[in-house]
């Protein structure tokens, strides 16, 4: 029996029919239009919300963005050591270091001292960094001189002391925890008091192996003979030979 001519048509046409729908999904997928897709399945993905400082006639004070929760803490936010993360032990300023000094703590202080601390303060912490060099070459009037770490005062301060200054800042010194890590800022402590010993230990705190080292680079400084006898000198720093 022979197919009847208007078959043939119709199974022409909807043969034409089934590449359209293959088309546009071809063409959606590699040309760009300014109109939203066809979103047939709408997954939560298009639903009432209130963006950033929107009101709300929801809630009774009339605002929609919402204050957390009294006594909400994020997770891994804790911080129940206050030792740790306060630099104080029963309610005072702590005196001692959460961690064990280390070199590598040390040098990981160093290189955290010379990014956020030096600019200000100076490389060997004396208060003469370039920040500050340059702001009194200006006469700056609302420029606010920074200490000096060498200062009695800064160093008579617990270690606990100078975290808090770092972690909430004091006058003009801004706080540094969103920029440097507590475990930075312990770091960065460590150096200070290396800094600090430096230029004021005595030749009682060096170890006696290295002494006669020392003595010999001070007779040079002083200009005495190498192998002249050692006095009894009345106590020295012993950063006072590299003046």
């Amino acid at each position: 029996m022979p197919i009847r001519r208007w078959y043939l048509y119709a199974a022409l046409i909807v043969a034409a029919l089934a590449t359209v729908p293959p088309a546009l999904i071809a063409r959606a997928r590699t040309v760009r239009s300014p109109h939203p897709r066809v979103h047939l399945i709408q997954d939560m993905d298009a639903q009432p919300k209130l963006k950033t400082q929107k009101t709300s006639t929801f809630f009774a004070d009339g605002r929609g963005l919402r204050p957390p929760v009294v006594g909400t803490v994020a997770r891994g936010e804790l911080h129940a050591d206050d030792h740790l993360h306060r630099g104080k032990q029963a309610d005072q300023w702590a005196t001692t270091f959460p961690t064990q000094l280390t070199l590598p703590l040390l040098q990981r202080g160093r290189e955290r001292f010379d990014v956020f601390c030096a600019p200000c303060h100076g490389l060997d912490g004396d208060g003469h960094g370039v920040v500050a060099v340059r702001a009194a070459r200006l006469q700056e009037i609302t420029w606010v001189a920074p200490a000096s770490l060498h200062e009695p005062k800064v160093r008579e301060q617990p270690v606990g002391q100078i975290f808090g200054t770092i972690t909430d800042g004091l006058r003009t010194m801004p706080s540094y925890a969103a920029q440097v890590p507590v475990a930075d800022r312990w770091a960065i402590l460590a150096y200070v008091r290396a800094l600090q010993r430096s230029q004021n230990a005595t030749l009682e705190d060096v170890p006696p192996e290295a002494r006669d080292e020392l003595e010999r680079a001070l007779r040079r400084v002083e200009g005495a003979p190498l192998d002249a006898a050692p006095t009894e000198p009345a106590p020295r720093h012993a950063g006072d030979a590299d003046h």
